[in-house]
């Protein structure tokens, strides 16, 4: 395989790549050996093949938990309204820890955060001390989670 290739910001995967990538998200465990029997190359030529989309960035393995189960109570998404460079506030929001992802959208607000925390004092605290305090950041609206129905990350490639 070349590097990944991109067109604008979309990186462009040969069917190889394709075929890895959705083995990886049915289990992000599995073996390079067993890797390489599915999709045809050898275990080395897969081991660089994965080793290049994680360091282009375009895949990561992690574990992916569910919070509650690991002590974190409350999540939610938190809808940003911001005046000025919403980039620059983005990039000071994804900086805090209890954040794990943020998107800059079009509409009703500017950019959605969702933060996981221990519990509603951390959830508050993260709201009046970190996130409303940041410059530029105008209102906020914030929908708590009640429960995790369905987290899905198999949604294979195009």
């Amino acid at each position: 395989m070349t590097d990944p290739t991109r067109i604008s910001n979309r990186v462009v995967l040969d069917d190889t790549s394709k075929a890895i990538i959705r083995l990886l998200q049915q289990d992000g465990r599995a073996p390079y050996a067993m890797l390489a029997r599915e999709v045809g190359l050898s275990e080395a030529a897969v081991r660089q093949r994965v080793q290049r989309l994680l360091e282009s960035e375009l895949l990561q393995i992690v574990a992916v938990t569910d919070p509650v189960q690991v002590g974190f109570e409350r999540q939610a998404l938190i809808g940003v309204s911001t005046t000025g460079d919403s980039e620059h506030i983005a990039h000071a929001l994804s900086e805090i820890e209890a954040v794990s992802y943020v998107v800059t959208t079009a509409g009703r607000y500017d950019l959605l955060v969702e933060v996981v925390c221990e519990d509603d004092d951390q959830l508050l605290e993260l709201l009046q001390r970190r996130i409303r305090t940041v410059d530029g950041v105008v209102g906020t609206e914030t929908f708590t989670y009640l429960r995790l129905n369905k987290q899905r990350y198999d949604w294979g490639t195009r």
